[in-house]
């Protein structure tokens, strides 16, 4: 894990090699930059420093006091079955899904869905990239499919229909400020 030390106490390297024991027990919280030519070359941590340091790490690999706020998660996302996505990038294959917080993720990249995913958009969606043979990461496959969605819902929507057996009838008044008649 990279840790950016910060020092009080400094002290050249001619001055450190000379008596680096007692350079060490006077530094503040058991941490000495050591530097040469005006540029850090090591840091020299006390025995408990170092034993801090790993306590600390230890307990960000393993966070037990991480408390969730209630108002990012839907009540009926806690009972939908979870769906494992496969490591590294893979095919699209039939019965793949977006995470449950697929919706706040789109929201995320920029995109912002009204409603989830139907089942028939999602049918369709891996119908296509099936036939492509294309291979994604999970997460790619999620932007994808947002991007397909926002594009769908816009055409689908935008679109009015019109009668194709309709013929157009002209029109027969002079807009003002045209002569004609």
């Amino acid at each position: 894990m990279p840790v950016k030390l910060l020092s009080s106490t400094i002290i050249g390297l001619n001055e450190f090699s000379q008596d680096p024991l007692s350079a060490l027990q006077g530094a503040e919280r058991g941490t000495l930059a050591v530097f040469n030519n005006n540029a850090p070359v090591m840091y020299a941590l006390t025995a408990g420093r170092l034993a801090e340091l790993l306590a600390a790490e230890a307990a960000l690999t393993h966070p037990t006091d991480v408390a969730l706020d209630d108002q990012f998660f839907e009540p009926s996302a806690a009972a939908m079955p979870v769906f494992r996505a496969p490591a590294g990038k893979f095919p699209m294959y039939h019965g793949w899904q977006p995470d449950a917080d697929f919706l706040r993720q789109a929201a995320l990249w920029g995109i912002a869905l009204s409603e989830p995913v139907s089942d028939e958009e999602l049918a369709a969606f891996t119908a296509y990239w099936q036939a492509e043979g294309r291979v994604f990461h999970h997460i790619q496959w999620q932007q994808k499919l947002a991007r397909s969605l926002q594009t769908g819902r816009v055409n689908k929507f935008s679109q009015t229909r019109r009668d194709l057996t309709e013929v157009a009838e002209p029109d027969r008044q002079t807009p003002n400020g045209f002569r004609g008649e």
